[in-house]
């Protein structure tokens, strides 16, 4: 059985559902997994989602910010919402794949919205990167007792870990994002729970890859100052299982694109 399983933060699913309809369409994932939806519950985009062919959505928003949604073709059970930093911020969200999904019944699927952590990479003098990294820190936690079983990780993690997950090592190692402290929290996190990092497992270093290109760029295309920003990580049981990672770049140039474009990986289970 294949399973292609997608992670997007979309910047607004309301402002960019079109935008939502037409990677469904193209892409054709069993499930999409969407990050900064930016919508309360009450306004969510419900049926207009389950009419693109995803009749199983699960959803946690807040209004103007944040907010995280999973898409699926197949069957979802035990919806679960996790809080972190004693807030009720909509940053996480997880379902699993019911009985009907055949081999791919029983993975889980965690969906993060991880801080972006403001401008200044100083705890004292930044309390939104204080937070980031607080943030980090009980993710590890929970990392480390998370229940036993086949699980995916996707999302909008707001860190590049690696040298070549970023335009200039040397420039950004002082820039939020790609600063020491973030990249050994998110390194440390993902290895003490044993997930792996799908796009370099297949893709090792020093190939460049990039999931994120600022607004702030006039020609983004040319300039490609990407960072690598977005995740698909799986358990160890699933590592053998992973056939491909691709990143969407093209949807970049669409017209009020995100910021962040999607991120596939098909298992062969």
């Amino acid at each position: 059985m294949r399973l292609t399983v997608s992670t997007w933060n979309i910047n607004s699913v309301r402002l960019r559902i079109d935008l939502v309809r037409r990677f469904l369409d193209e892409a054709k994932p069993d499930v999409l997994c969407l990050q900064e939806t930016k919508c309360p519950d009450d306004r969510f985009p419900l049926k207009e989602l389950q009419g693109f062919g995803y009749p199983h959505v699960v959803f946690a928003g807040q209004k103007g910010y944040n907010g995280v949604a999973i898409l699926s073709r197949l069957p979802l059970v035990t919806r679960e919402v996790m809080s972190f930093c004693e807030r009720q911020d909509a940053r996480h969200i997880s379902a699993v794949l019911g009985p009907e999904a055949g081999a791919a019944a029983g993975i889980a699927i965690h969906d993060f919205y991880v801080p972006a952590g403001g401008d200044v990479p100083d705890v004292k003098l930044n309390d939104k990167f204080a937070h980031k990294l607080a943030f980090m820190d009980e993710l590890r936690a929970w990392g480390g007792r998370r229940p036993a079983g086949p699980a995916i990780l996707v999302g909008d993690l707001n860190v590049a870990p690696l040298e070549h997950d970023v335009w200039s090592h040397k420039q950004l190692l002082d820039v939020v994002s790609h600063t020491p402290i973030e990249t050994e929290r998110l390194e440390s996190l993902r290895g003490e729970a044993g997930w792996v990092d799908t796009m370099r497992h297949l893709r090792p270093p020093p190939e460049k890859i990039y999931t994120w290109w600022s607004y702030r760029s006039p020609d983004w295309a040319a300039a490609d100052k990407g960072r690598r920003l977005d995740h698909i990580w799986v358990t160890p049981d699933l590592a053998e299982t992973v056939k491909s990672v691709t990143v969407a770049r093209h949807t970049r140039a669409w017209e009020k694109p995100s910021d962040h474009v999607p991120v596939t990986v098909e298992l062969e289970l």
